[in-house]
Order: C-alpha cells, then sequence, then structure tokens
C-alpha cells in the first residue's frame, strides 16, 4: 500500500511545486496540507492508537502543558511503525529538502525525541514555545517539525487549534484546526512560536491524536544561533497568565525526565 494519497504522482515534484508557498508563509516558513497521506492507512493507524498512553507513555503536566506521547516504536502497532520508517526514509526527506529552504541534509531521528504519538484528552493544552534545538545525544539541530493529525469531523469549538506567533509575541498569525489527513511543515528556530493553548473541550470527551516527526541537520545558518543550545522556550500571549521560562530535559535510562525552572512550575 501506497503512504502518499495517489492524487500526488510524484512526491518530489509536489514538493518543488509548494517551495515557494512554504518559504513565503507567515509568520514563518511553514505549510499546510490536507490529504497528503492515503487516508486508509491512516485509518488503520487511528484505529490502533494507544488506548492507555497515560500508563505507557509519558505524561507532561504543568502550567504550560498537559499532553500525553509515546514514542516507544515496540509500543505502536505494525503499521504504525513502518509509518514511521517511511516519514524516515529517503524518498520522504527528499520531499522535505524539495519543499523547505533548509539546504543542509537533513536527517531523521531513530529515537523520536519528543516525537511518535502524541494525545490531549479533556483540557488538554500545549502552550506557545520555541522548541527546544539540539538534540540531546545526537547533537544536532532540529530543523522542521511535521505534525500528521488524526482527529475525525474536528472542530474549532473542541479547541486544540495549532497557533503560529510572531517573534514578538504580540499577535497569532494562524489558526489551524487539527483535522484528519491534515498535515504541518514548519521550520523550528528560536522564533517560531506555536502551540495549541486552548483546551480541549470535545462534546463527546474524545481526544486529540497525531504524530509528530522532527528533522535536523550537522549545523545551521549563523543568523539562527541568537539563543545558543537551549530546551523548550515557552512564552506568554498578550493579556493571559501563560507562565513564561524554560523547561530542561535530560536523558536518563532511555526515558525523558522534565526538570522545571524559571517560572513554570
Amino acid at each position: 500500500m501506497s503512504y502518499i494519497n495517489k492524487k500526488i504522482k510524484n512526491l518530489e515534484s509536489f514538493g518543488d511545486q509548494k517551495n515557494s508557498e512554504y518559504i513565503h508563509s507567515k509568520p514563518f516558513p511553514h505549510i499546510v496540507i490536507e490529504d497528503l497521506f492515503n487516508e486508509n492507512f491512516l485509518n488503520r493507524i487511528l484505529e490502533e492508537f494507544p488506548e492507555n498512553i497515560q500508563q505507557i507513555g509519558d505524561n507532561f503536566d504543568n502550567k504550560a502543558e498537559r499532553k500525553l506521547s509515546l514514542n516507544d516504536t515496540n509500543k505502536f502497532s505494525n503499521e504504525t511503525n513502518d509509518f514511521i520508517n517511511f516519514l524516515n526514509s529517503k524518498i520522504f526527506i527528499n520531499f522535505l529538502q524539495n519543499i523547505t529552504d533548509v539546504e543542509e541534509k537533513l536527517i531523521p531521528d531513530p529515537y523520536l525525541i519528543g516525537g511518535g504519538l502524541h494525545e490531549l484528552k479533556e483540557k488538554g493544552y500545549l502552550n506557545i514555545h520555541a522548541d527546544f534545538n539540539m538534540h540531546p545525544t545526537m547533537k544536532l539541530d532540529r530543523r522542521l517539525n511535521i505534525l500528521i493529525y488524526l482527529n475525525k469531523d474536528w472542530k474549532n469549538d473542541f479547541g486544540g487549534s495549532l497557533e503560529l506567533w510572531d517573534k514578538d509575541m504580540k499577535k497569532c498569525e494562524k489558526k489551524i484546526t487539527p483535522t484528519f489527513n491534515k498535515t504541518v511543515i514548519f521550520s523550528t528556530t528560536d522564533n517560531s512560536y506555536h502551540g495549541n493553548p486552548e483546551k480541549i473541550n470535545h462534546p463527546n470527551k474524545i481526544s486529540r491524536k497525531s504524530i509528530a516527526m522532527y528533522y535536523y541537520t550537522n549545523g545551521r545558518p549563523q543568523h539562527e544561533k541568537g539563543l545558543g543550545n537551549h530546551s523548550t522556550i515557552f512564552r506568554k500571549r498578550p493579556n493571559t497568565e501563560d507562565p513564561e521560562g524554560k523547561i530542561e530535559f535530560k536523558k536518563i535510562f532511555g526515558k525523558i525526565y522534565l526538570r522545571k525552572k524559571n517560572k513554570i512550575k
């Protein structure tokens, strides 16, 4: 079975066609693609999405975020593992290379640090932030995020929309509803502020589900090195009580543990 929608005849050429849209999008380079993947395959992944991530994965619960994640491929279904492998394959990375403005060769993350399967249950959220910019073990520069949404019939009123903010944290420039088979690709820099701060409020208590993949390079442009290496940086939206500060992580026995600092508690 092909992982890509059959309407897309050549993935690399499709990336070339979308390059201008990507690099000129505001507030930072990104693109939203509807129906990029084979719907039948994503349906199978959704059907086998783990029901017990809270027990087998990581549970993040503090004033800046309330979410669940699973990056242990041993606990993925065979279909999910196959799809992850495709997203880390040469053909898909070549597509990313063509669609984005990244000149350095992209490198996938076999460890899925911070990535994998994400879930936000009732009242779950993730405040606006800039991502950690250095892989903790491979010591590579984080350059791209891909978010693939798995939510059927999702409406704005249910919360969880992805928000893209300007570099001065004055304005939300774009809100993206996380509907099924919608893919968001964006460049990660010190000021690519994004998140889904509106709490999940589905009338049937259905959770928000997604697949997150991150891509790296060995080095990055000099003008993107303003803050040096840093962990996740949370930012305050205007007229809110959002906490600001960094969350640092360290690798211990194969699992991510969080140490809160600054104003986040």
